[in-house]
This record gives C-alpha cells, structure tokens and sequence, in this order.
C-alpha cells in the first residue's frame, strides 16, 4: 500500500512538497528523503513527532537512540505511525528556533510496479533555509484542509495569519503621524496665546 503526504513551511505558503511512501517503509526514510530533497545538511539534529489536530507535539522519534524507552525513526514504521485519517506530523529541522514541516497524511493508493518509493509527486516552491538567525515570519497552521476535487481555488490550510513586520511598520507610521498632528496644534495654540498677551 502507498501512504500519501503533503508537507507545507510555516515560513512561505508558497511551498509544498508532495511524496509517496510505501507504508513497510519507516520515518528514517522519510528523513532521508526530506533531507534529499530539501538540499539540507544531513548532520544537523532532527526529530519527527505524532502531532494532535491542532499541530500540539505528542510522541517524539528521534534519529538516534535516546534511551529513557525514546522511540527512533529507523523502528517507527509508517504502517504503525499512521493509523487515522489526516494524521498529523511534524518534522522538526531547526531546533534552536523551533522550526518545523508540517506533515500530514491525505490518502493512500495502489503500489505501481514500474515506481520506485519514496519519491516526490509534486514541488513547488523554495525550500525554508535550514539555519536562520533573527526572527521569522510565520503562519499560523491550525488544519490543513486537502481537497478530494482538483478546485485550485480552495485553500491548503487555514487563513490566520501572524501580523507580519510590514503590517508593524505600517501602524507605526499612522500612530507617529497622530503624533505629529497632535504635537502642531498644541504650538499652534501656544503661539495664539503670546499674541493676544502682546
């Protein structure tokens, strides 16, 4: 049996990655796999976590060994690691700044004989930079919605969105024109009134 999964960035929802697996085939796999893709450093740190409805870290599987009965990926195999409809995972890359792919299962399909699993059905965007330094701009996930029609005009996922920095920028400037208008009027005042004491 084929699992399939959609994988979207918090940082740019212009990114998507599609990928088939065969469900005997385990998260290790799929780290593999992302890490291929993504063009990422294969040495840096990573995790996947069973995650809730609303993306809440539940079960960690970690790439090595932990000890304390931590569960790893090379064990997590996808046929016992999916077991409802739009399960939801997270693939933690940037721990330092909690950075994260958010995963979920939307289906699965018949195995094709001249295929060979994994492999990515569908790519489109820039991959989110492996290490960043300073603050990023997020969107906040709270279901991804996947669509059993092809509408294009359906969203992937929610419409919440964080106030992004130009947003900021832009309420700053009104509040400082506010300013600017009250400060004048207060001199224009001022000046009247050393007239009329003349």
């Amino acid at each position: 049996m084929v699992y399939k999964f959609v994988v979207l960035s918090d940082e740019d929802e212009t990114f998507i990655r599609e990928f088939d697996f065969l469900d005997s085939q385990t998260l290790m796999d799929f780290h593999n796999t992302l890490q291929e893709e993504l063009e990422f450093d294969r040495s840096q740190i990573a995790s996947f976590y069973l995650a809730s409805d609303n993306w809440e870290k539940e079960e960690e599987f970690t790439l090595f060994d932990m000890g304390a009965g931590s569960s790893t990926m090379d064990d997590a195999i996808l046929e016992d690691v999916i077991f409802r409809k739009n399960q939801k995972l997270l693939y933690v890359f940037d721990f330092f700044n909690d950075r994260a792919l958010f995963i979920e299962y939307v289906g699965e399909a018949s195995e094709e004989e001249d295929k060979e699993y994994p492999f990515c059905s569908n790519s489109k965007g820039l991959a989110p930079k492996q290490v960043t330094f300073g603050a990023v701009t997020r969107k906040k996930y709270n279901n991804l919605v996947v669509a059993d029609d092809d509408d294009d005009d359906e969203p992937l996922m929610g419409d919440e969105i964080f106030l992004n920095s130009a947003d900021e920028e832009g309420l700053n400037e009104a509040e400082e024109e506010d300013e600017e208008d009250d400060f004048d009027d207060n001199l224009d005042g001022s000046e009247e009134e050393e007239d009329e004491d003349e």
